[in-house]
């Protein structure tokens, strides 16, 4: 199953993030100097369990309070989005997430208090979220695991596209719990390994979890930063792996390269340091984008789940408008492929960007970025 939209009309007029080593700005800096913001910690948070990497906005990972220890992050980002009366007709509202309030949920089963139902499902969150940033009620949800947030920027171009609305906002939080934790502990994916995106020497995969959340408003038509490419694939191949032959990579990012003929790419890649999926990914890559640098950034700021595709555009648009690139942290040689990029390096030479993400199942998504 694939959908395709090709829209050189989309803009992105604003975009901004938060994530455990701060906003778009901090992180980006800290990404240029290869600070990793993960650290063990306990996988169930106060019950304890084997020590895992994440990386948790506040700084400790806990049990979830009431109201949610995240709403002074989410609070302090929608500050950030540009005014408008967002949530009406003509400027729609996209919330997009793998997980919503599904640690509040996870508290009250364990404590019963139902203080923690006022983020307790994906309605309920997001309501409470759209009370508390004042917007209308023209707000959808969009849930499909670790590509997400590319869906809701896919339907939000659409939208402009059609002339259905003059501006939209995608609106994306994922904010790890024990719920979370302990399910990618269970398939053995989140251990006691740091992760290293693309690296090929390693005997076991590992990944990290990261808090992340982002925002970015589109609009139709203008000039400067624009989506000029967006495909959505899905193998269904598997409830957790991708094809082996590597077809569902292909099949998403073939069309983005024929796109961004001409252009001169860095390519910012899923690589959360799984090693199957890692290897088709590189390759894939190095054969369909020859000479473009690829780069992760899930090895220090963990894997930030549905929110991952807005999380690193926010940081992409960043390093784009200081020319200068974050290299792939915590990768260690030898890598996948040469494109592998493991240092800083200028934009300069560049005039777009590929970013991509994938899921469970393979899923897998990618946009082109770049200015007309």
């Amino acid at each position: 199953m694939k959908s395709q939209v090709e829209s050189p009309g989309v803009c992105l007029t604003a975009s901004g993030c938060r994530t455990a080593l701060g906003d778009a700005r901090e992180t980006c800096d800290a990404l240029l100097s290869g600070r990793r913001a993960l650290s063990h910690f306990p996988v169930l948070g106060p019950d304890g369990g084997d020590q895992v990497p994440l990386a948790p906005i506040s700084g400790r990972f806990q049990a979830e309070t009431a109201p949610p220890r995240w709403v002074p992050s989410l609070l302090a980002l929608a500050a950030e989005i540009p005014a408008g009366p967002w949530g009406t007709a003509r400027h729609p509202v996209i919330v997009t997430s793998s997980n919503f309030g599904v640690g509040s949920l996870y508290e009250f089963s364990r404590s019963g208090d139902e203080r923690h139902l006022a983020f307790g499902t994906p309605f309920s969150t997001v309501e409470s979220v759209r009370r508390l940033l004042g917007w209308g009620t023209n707000v959808a949800l969009v849930s499909h695991a670790c590509v997400s947030a590319h869906v809701g920027l896919l339907l939000a171009s659409q939208s402009l596209d059609g002339g259905l609305a003059d501006r939209a906002l995608v609106f994306s939080f994922d904010f790890i719990s024990p719920f979370v934790s302990g399910g990618f502990h269970a398939l053995k994916i989140l251990n006691s390994e740091m992760p290293s995106p693309y690296a090929a020497g390693r005997h076991a995969g590992s990944i990290g979890l990261g808090d992340g959340a982002a925002f970015a408003v589109l609009e139709a038509g203008g000039a400067g930063l624009t989506i000029a490419a967006q495909v959505l694939h899905n193998e269904m191949h598997h409830a957790t792996s991708n094809s082996p032959d590597g077809a569902g990579f292909e099949e998403c990012l073939a069309p983005v390269a024929a796109a961004s003929s001409g252009r001169r790419l860095w390519v910012k890649g899923h690589g959360t340091g799984t090693l199957e999926a890692g290897r088709l990914e590189a390759r894939t890559v190095e054969r369909l984008f020859p000479g473009s640098p690829l780069v992760s950034w899930k090895g220090s700021l963990g894997h930030t789940l549905g929110s991952c595709g807005l999380v690193e555009l926010a940081v992409a648009v960043e390093a784009l408008r200081r020319g200068r690139i974050p290299g792939t942290i915590g990768g260690e040689s030898p890598f996948f492929t040469s494109a592998v990029a493991d240092a800083p390096f200028s934009g300069d030479a560049y005039d777009g960007v590929v970013l991509a993400s994938n899921a469970f199942g393979g899923a897998h998504a990618a946009l082109l970025l770049g200015y007309d």
